[in-house]
């Protein structure tokens, strides 16, 4: 007779501890599917302890020796490599006082988001896993980021993101290959002191 192996739960609560996040946010990941979860009779969120394990290692990958040294983050959620690197490069070049960080996908970009409470965030929208579309409706629908300002950069053309259900108003969109001097003013301005 084979013996189950035995699943430990965490409360939304020791979850959001454990991952260093909110409550809410741990709430938002459980309703959009993000992180697994089962209700009690009561209406308590229970999280299987190796769904929050398996999150604690892709965060601990995702932001591995990033050091925090400016008071505003910068994050990127961009599936392609040559096109994270040109970023990483460019930012690099202009030195601007910001933490850059750079996700692979939506889900990624959901957790940076999370974790760092961006003051810009600059998506693709067709992405393998969780695409831009996606991630952007969990941060305006969650709205515990602080207002992050969301810029756009897609290969996509008007008529096929509003095929995907469109964007929230307000949220501008630059074609790729886009010339990354035309975001240097708009990261400049979200990196002075006043932006705190």
């Amino acid at each position: 007779m084979s013996v189950q192996p035995k699943i430990n739960f965490y409360t939304s609560r020791v979850a959001a501890q454990k991952l260093g996040v909110s409550v809410t946010t741990i709430q938002l990941w459980v309703e959009s599917g993000v992180l697994p979860a089962w209700k009690t009779a009561g209406g308590h969120r229970r999280i299987p302890s190796e769904a929050v394990d398996s999150m604690l290692a892709r965060q601990a990958s995702a932001v591995a020796n990033e050091p925090v040294q400016h008071p505003h983050n910068v994050l990127i959620v961009e599936d392609e490599p040559v096109q994270r690197e040109l970023y990483k490069m460019k930012f690099a070049e202009w030195g601007l006082p910001i933490n850059l960080h750079l996700a692979k996908d939506g889900f990624e970009g959901l957790l940076m988001a999370g974790k760092y409470a961006p003051v810009l965030i600059i998506a693709d929208l067709s992405m393998p896993g969780m695409n831009g579309f996606e991630m952007i409706r969990h941060l305006v629908q969650g709205g515990e980021i602080k207002a992050p300002a969301v810029i756009v950069v897609t290969a996509m053309r008007s008529e096929e993101i509003e095929a995907h259900g469109g964007l929230p108003p307000g949220i501008p969109v630059y074609s790729k290959p886009v010339a990354l001097g035309v975001l240097k003013p708009i990261v400049e301005q979200f990196a002075r002191p006043e932006a705190s």
